[in-house]
């Protein structure tokens, strides 16, 4: 069994740090205006018995640097204000080259974004 859990993530250069289960995928980056903030879903299997590991996610402005070794995830939008929310998972610069190497990146999963856009 499965299930998909909401995780506020802060805006700002310190990371939020989550432990997740092995094996699970994010599937939702979105600004909430009620609650005035980001989030994160993440489907995670249910069973105890699976590891979990440490993973650490940054959420930063338009035109805010951040290292080349982070992977970018997704955006968030504010509909009502100009802000722009960016989604950086943190990663070591050897495991982002073994991603750019061809290795599929298969813990993340999005819309694309002609889908996001428009009406699908």
């Amino acid at each position: 069994m499965k299930t998909i859990h909401k995780f506020r993530l802060e805006c700002g250069k310190e990371p939020t740090t989550l432990n997740l289960r092995e094996g699970c995928k994010i599937v939702r980056c979105e600004y909430l205006v009620a609650q005035k903030g980001v989030y994160l879903w993440v489907e995670q299997p249910l069973n105890v018995t699976i590891p979990t590991v440490e993973r650490q996610f940054v959420v930063v402005y338009s035109g805010d640097p951040v290292p080349d070794s982070y992977q970018y995830l997704d955006t968030a939008l504010d509909p009502f204000g100009p802000e722009a929310y960016h989604l950086f998972e943190v990663t070591p610069a050897e495991e982002r080259k073994s991603v750019v190497a061809g290795y599929p990146l298969s813990d993340v999963i999005f819309r694309p974004a002609v889908q996001r856009a428009g009406s699908a």
